[in-house]
């Protein structure tokens, strides 16, 4: 779901980000954990099996996200957990999270009001 999908979009320009930035291999390797730190446990409840609501904005702030992890990483500051122990984290947390959490449309905002009035827009 989106934890893999924008935490992973987020992780990779985070990197990208810091070696373009001069980061040393260890910045870019903080600057990953700590952009995707911020995305585990991220659900993929996408309203009426679209991506746009919430995946849009969701897209937009992994990019902000990466942005700001590299800018922390350059000042300085260092990822208490490394990148491989959060990578193998957001492995296990996936499989973890409930199918209906996992880009089914079956929970989370899939399955609010607002979600099943779009539904019943497009049926129509």
């Amino acid at each position: 779901g989106c934890q893999a999908e924008i935490g992973s979009a987020s992780a990779m320009a985070a990197g990208a980000i810091t070696f373009l930035e001069g980061g040393t291999n260890g910045q870019i390797l903080d600057a990953v954990a700590l952009s995707l730190k911020n995305m585990l446990g991220l659900t993929c409840d996408p309203i009426a099996g679209l991506v746009e609501v919430p995946c849009i904005k969701r897209n937009v702030c992994g990019a902000v996200n990466a942005v700001v992890s590299s800018q922390m990483v350059m000042a300085g500051i260092k990822s208490a957990v490394p990148a491989d122990e959060v990578i193998e984290s957001m492995g296990r947390i996936g499989k973890l999270l409930p199918s209906c959490l996992k880009e089914t449309s079956g929970e989370g905002l899939a399955v609010t009001p607002t979600a099943a009035a779009v539904m019943e827009k497009m049926k129509g």
